[in-house]
């Protein structure tokens, strides 16, 4: 077994290699859709002596296929949104004391503690539906903030701007959490000078405004809040862990968790940094699922475990991957 206080007290790059080539071992043994998936790669843990030799699963086996590394029972299940008709992933998590260790030190991590916030959401399209990743974690994080104000909005947006000047003017440092069409929806019925918020968007229009790059977004939302840099984080429902970026568009993942590129016409090479690629990430939180997922945002590393989403592949299946009929 995999020890919980091995996956998040990794101090430095050698401890997370070596405990990702077991939970890759873990995993070929014990999860039967990865090892089909392995098996068809013609790749066995003898063969594995790093981590870009190991092979990533696609994202898409998600939607198709129950991915679990564990026998225990399945506490919850993560369902990602999806247009009427399409098929939606679902992760099924059997430790739910995981996800919500992994989310909360993630955050510790990059902002300190939770109490030192009111924390304000701002996501009416996850609201609006059941099976949340980022939901139930944003719910805990209110409730672990400990502040009266901190709470959800859904269509309140009068209530949630006269909440942030109040708070503003006590000099109380908070976090407000939104969805991007949400966050425009509010600066542009509301003008703010924020000095003691930090403004997190989560992405995506979720197809009730037309699709803008980041910076776009960024530029409006700065100016609407009146702050010089709008946050960012970046998770999704197969992931237990979360990136965080304090502006430009610049990510950094927590010690458990790190992303490689990929080659877009070769999905088994892995690129050096700075070049862009498809985005593999190694989620160590993911020890009863599968750790190594092959996603379809593009993307580009730098060093210092830090990286960019730069878009999406098109609407096509990722390259590469046409062995879903396992």
């Amino acid at each position: 077994m995999i020890s919980k206080n091995a996956i998040f007290n990794i101090k430095n790059n050698a401890e997370f290699e070596a405990l990702a080539l077991d939970i890759f071992r873990f995993q070929f043994e014990n999860n039967g859709v990865y090892r089909s998936f392995c098996d068809l790669l013609y790749k066995h843990p003898s063969d594995i002596k790093s981590l870009t030799e190991i092979p990533f699963l696609p994202i898409q086996f998600f939607k198709t296929h129950n991915v679990l590394s564990s026998m225990a029972k399945v506490e919850k299940i993560f369902t990602s949104s999806g247009t009427t008709g399409s098929t939606t992933s679902k992760h099924q998590v059997t430790n739910l004391s995981i996800y919500e260790e992994s989310y909360l030190k993630g955050f510790t991590y990059f902002y300190g503690n939770i109490e030192d916030y009111v924390v304000l959401a701002l996501l009416p399209s996850y609201l609006e539906r059941d099976g949340s990743s980022l939901i139930y974690m944003v719910d805990d994080l209110i409730q672990k903030s400990n502040h009266p104000e901190s709470g959800f909005y859904l269509n309140n947006l009068q209530d949630l701007a006269k909440t942030l000047n109040r708070l503003e003017a006590k000099g109380q440092k908070t976090l407000l959490i939104g969805v991007s069409f949400a966050l425009l929806d509010l600066v542009e019925q509301f003008q703010f000078s924020l000095k003691h918020t930090i403004v997190m968007e989560t992405g995506g229009m979720k197809g009730r405004r037309k699709e803008i790059i980041r910076q776009e977004l960024h530029d409006k939302l700065q100016k609407g809040f009146g702050i010089n840099q709008i946050h960012s984080e970046y998770g999704m429902t197969e992931l237990l862990s979360q990136a965080y970026s304090k502006g430009y568009g610049i990510f950094e993942c927590p010690p458990w968790m790190k992303i490689l590129t990929r080659d877009t016409e070769d999905a088994l090479t892995i690129l050096p940094t700075n070049k862009t690629g498809g985005i593999n990430i190694i989620d160590l939180a993911n020890v009863n699922s599968c750790a190594f997922i092959a996603t379809q945002d593009l993307g580009k590393t730098s060093e210092n475990n830090q990286f960019e989403i730069i878009g999406r592949f098109d609407n096509s299946d990722i390259r590469g991957c046409n062995l879903m009929a396992l």
